[in-house]
């Protein structure tokens, strides 16, 4: 139960001098500290759930950076502990990293609020229970960031990480929120199209208008086998919360013994309580 979501204080090591940059022509001093900044979120960003180690030749290939800067960069990365090297001649993401994402609101606010709340879930229905912010920078860019997840042994299989992303459209927690918006805001959103994750997923525009408009009225959101098959998710938005994105709360469990009356009263019932939690 560990996200990997971050901020950065005053003496984050993504903030270097001016007199520290490493320019494209692989001299230090001859860039500017906000050249440094792009470069290194650029490594950053070519790790992935799929690929979380990559090498050298990869990441070059990915920046476009020259081998000789990246190279220096790299080597300050590891430094800072930005980056620390695994066998094979790879980099994975730092220790620094998950420090600092620690310190994000979305990690000491919001998730280490919501989780008693989700461990009643979780001991009411042995179930994967979730907790999902809004990110977005735009409609056609929105996704359902995962910051909170428990889990157990006897629980379904699911495609949720911690800092993982999935489509509003296909999952209850993203349901739930994609209902706290306009219905112009929901028609940009489907403009730039509804990916089909399985067979029932919903993919056109007035369908999915109608499944938010039944999630407003029965006050939460409900998914049946449009992620994984065989699995059904119902979730609740909390209030608004200064500081904070909207999210939600979720459960996932096997269509075969989803009780939708009792899971719908649980999550409502933990969106409620967190959300005065969060506001105290």
């Amino acid at each position: 139960m560990t996200p990997a979501s971050g901020e950065q204080d005053a003496r984050s090591p993504l903030a270097p001098t001016a007199s520290r940059a490493i320019g494209e022509n692989g001299r230090v001093g001859d860039s500017t500290a906000d050249g440094l900044l792009e470069r290194t979120l650029r490594v950053l960003g070519c790790f992935s759930e799929d690929e979380p180690e990559l090498g050298a030749t990869r990441l070059a290939e990915r920046t476009g950076l020259s081998p000789s800067t990246l190279h220096r960069l790299l080597a300050r990365m590891v430094e800072l502990g930005l980056l620390t090297r695994v066998p094979g001649r790879r980099y994975a993401v730092g220790r620094r990293l998950f420090e600092l994402g620690e310190l994000s609101p979305l990690a000491l606010r919001l998730r280490e609020t919501a989780l008693p709340h989700m461990l009643r879930i979780y001991e009411a229905t042995g179930e994967n229970v979730h907790l999902a912010v809004l990110d977005a920078p735009s409609p056609g860019e929105a996704s359902a960031l995962f910051v909170g997840r428990v889990t157990g042994h006897g629980s379904v299989p699911t495609l949720s990480r911690m800092g993982g992303r999935l489509a509003l459209h296909a999952v209850g927690v993203g349901k739930a929120l994609l209902a706290l918006q306009s219905d112009d805001w929901i028609r940009e959103y489907c403009a730039h199209g509804l990916e089909r994750e399985t067979v029932h997923t919903i993919t056109e525009e007035t369908a999915l208008l109608a499944d938010v408009e039944a999630t407003r009225a029965r006050g939460y959101a409900y998914a049946r086998e449009e992620m994984t098959l065989g699995n059904v998710s119902i979730a609740a938005a909390l209030g608004s919360v200064p500081g904070l994105p909207r999210a939600a709360v979720g459960v996932v469990s096997h269509i075969d013994r989803a009780d939708e009356r009792r899971l719908a009263g649980l999550v409502r019932q933990a969106a409620s309580e967190l959300s005065r939690a969060l506001r105290a």
